[in-house]
């Protein structure tokens, strides 16, 4: 057998194919796309139930388990549409949103732990509604937002959870893009906008009017974050004055910015850490390969050097705690494993699994997903990450570069279940934060304005021509892949780089720009003025905006195509799909395109995926030779 495989190498290195007696074994598609075995994991305030999701007739659904017992039960049965997020109200009630159909109306409802009562809280056709604040130490009311009245922004509510009454608690006045409370559950932020301006009002108490204490255009940040513990002082992002986010402190009866807390000379700051418990904020996280900690707190410090000691080869993040904060839901993953959830208990130092999240995937068989950085061809810095089939050397491999969406957006290091799958198929892929990427400060996030299929493109191509000068990527067989705007990136590489793809696959992805500023969804109008700035305006920007939309270069698109979009979808309407794929066919060319009328942006129902993956394979494997 061992000579065997020596002449099946032999002969596949003598005729330039990849060595596949070394690749891991071909594993299904649906490996890695079916719904986790358990997911979403949460703790009840008390410690003694939790709270996570789990496949039940194809749809993700809550169950509910007694941690003394260990006792399970499914709480909702949901069968056209997965739950989309849910958390604890009080210990014996759990609040969930669900949308229909991919349209993103989301209602938000609520039930007992044995499933036996939902209540739709926000039973209103063609309204959106989400949380303000669950208002976690009133055990019968949550603040709710909605755009039952004017489609194009959100007025909040008091609701009852018991009874399902709505009291208005904050009319918009038609300004207003987001609300923010105290600790005590008091509405005393909003931040206003004329639609490139950003005013962030404050009022001292419910009783009294808001105030404009700063004004600054959209191009900048100055964002409230949280109240501190006492409720007077503010800790706000801001990068005036600067080019990276950082985190202050902000005292908004002075109207002043108060302290440092923390910045970082590469990137952005994150998000902030902090202890309900203690009242006190214990860290921050920021981004530049990875994702790390600075930390204020001792305890807090100590608890995450206790985590990473059980699991030295992982990141280690604790999602959840209870009220005491003595057990901790702590969530382990790596760039080889979607990865797993366990429960920490302080008391006795003692951590047990809950459950895998993929088990059926295993890291032996997955590729390392490396940081790398290029130059793009003015000299600017991008940075991105490479991920190579495992078992082969990285050298002439088929190569899919994956733009993400957004597009003031990121990629991260960790697992992508698209990035494995290609990997497993023997493709190489590139995934870039180009040019008006998040994260990297305000000049590389505006140096992305109204350069879509310019600069920003010019970016995706000089990182596949980047792969192909190491050695990395085969010459002719590269292909762009990308969902939303990173559709539209898949669109434009067709269209604007013809010679350099193999093929093209736009995801939910725009077409025609045009169209796409005109049916936005009702409550993303309020910033339409900040769209025409960063895309460009249709009456000041036209010669621009036909030059940058494929949909009016179709006939320069001459490799194959393949077109996938959600009918529901509210951000990119169906007809971005149906024009691109029209001028394409009118042009003599071929097209292969999936709708799914069920759907909206991305497809979320998992025979939907299958379908998606099953045929992209086939189209990669035509048209890259892949695996």
């Amino acid at each position: 057998m061992r000579l065997l495989l020596f002449f099946l190498t032999a002969f596949a290195v003598f005729y330039g194919l990849p060595a596949f007696a070394e690749l891991p074994a071909l594993l299904p598609m649906e490996d890695f796309f079916k719904n986790p075995q358990s997911a979403a994991f949460s703790i009840s305030p008390d410690g003694n139930l939790l709270a996570f999701a789990r496949p039940w007739e194809r749809r993700m659904n809550i169950y509910i388990k007694d941690l003394e017992t260990g006792n399970e039960r499914r709480i909702t049965s949901a069968t056209e549409r997965d739950i989309s997020g849910f958390f604890w109200k009080g210990n014996d009630k759990i609040v969930y949103v669900q949308d229909t159909g991919g349209d993103e109306n989301f209602h938000v409802f609520v039930t007992d732990l044995k499933g036996s009562k939902h209540t739709d809280l926000t039973p209103f056709e063609k309204v959106r509604a989400g949380i303000t604040d669950d208002l976690e130490d009133d055990p019968v009311h949550m603040l709710i937002e909605m755009n039952k009245n004017n489609p194009e922004v959100f007025d909040v509510y008091r609701c009852d959870i018991n009874t399902g009454e709505l009291v208005l608690v904050a009319e918009n006045p038609g300004n207003i893009a987001g609300w923010g409370t105290d600790h005590d559950g008091k509405l005393r932020i909003a931040i206003q906008t004329d639609g490139v301006n950003t005013s962030f009002l404050y009022r001292t108490t419910e009783d009294e009017e808001f105030r404009n204490l700063i004004t600054t255009n959209f191009k900048e940040t100055f964002s409230p974050i949280m109240f501190a513990y006492d409720n007077k002082n503010i800790y706000v992002a801001s990068n005036l004055s600067r080019d990276k986010v950082a985190i202050y402190t902000f005292d908004p009866e002075a109207n002043k910015t108060l302290d440092l807390i923390f910045e970082h000379d590469e990137v952005d700051a994150g998000s902030i850490l902090h202890s309900k418990k203690r009242k006190i904020i214990t860290g921050v996280t920021y981004t530049t390969d990875k994702t790390y900690y600075k930390f204020f707190d001792k305890q807090r410090e100590e608890l995450q050097k206790t985590l990473e000691k059980f699991f030295p080869a992982y990141e280690v993040v604790p999602i959840d705690m209870d009220d005491d904060e003595r057990k901790v839901i702590v969530r382990t993953y790596s760039d080889k494993t979607r990865g797993a959830y366990y429960i920490y208990d302080s008391n006795d130092n003692s951590i047990s699994k809950l459950a895998d999240l993929s088990p059926w995937l295993h890291e032996g068989q997955m590729a390392p997903m490396k940081a790398i950085t290029y130059q793009a061809r003015d000299g600017l810095t991008i940075h991105g990450y490479l991920t190579t089939p495992a078992g082969v050397e990285a050298k002439d491999l088929p190569l899919v570069v994956i733009p993400h969406g957004g597009p003031s957006s990121r990629n991260f290091w960790g697992f992508s279940s698209v990035t494995q799958f290609l990997a497993n198929r023997g493709i190489a892929v590139l995934e870039v934060n180009f040019r008006g990427s998040v994260g990297y400060g305000k000049s590389f996030w505006q140096a992305g304005f109204k350069q879509w299929g310019r600069k920003m493109q010019d970016d995706l191509t000089d990182g596949v021509l980047w792969t192909v000068e190491q050695g990395i990527a085969d010459r002719k067989r590269l292909a762009i892949f990308g969902a939303s705007y990173g559709g539209y990136a898949a669109l434009a590489g067709a269209t604007f780089t013809p010679d350099l793809y193999a093929c093209a696959v736009s995801y939910v992805g725009p077409s025609n720009i045009f169209t796409l500023l005109e049916t936005i969804p009702p409550y993303w109008k309020p910033f339409l003025e900040m769209e025409y700035e960063e895309i460009g305006d249709p009456v000041k920007d036209k010669e621009l905006l036909e030059e940058i939309s494929p949909v009016f270069h179709a006939e320069k698109i001459k490799i194959p195509l393949f077109v996938a979009q959600g009918a529901n979808d509210p951000r990119v309407n169906k007809a971005e799909s149906d024009q691109i794929v029209e001028a394409v066919r009118k042009a003599g060319k071929e097209v292969v395109y999936m709708v799914k009328e069920n759907e909206g942006h991305g497809f979320q129902n998992e025979e939907n995926r299958f379908d998606f993956y099953r045929t992209l394979e086939e189209f990669f494997r035509k048209y890259l030779g892949s695996r």
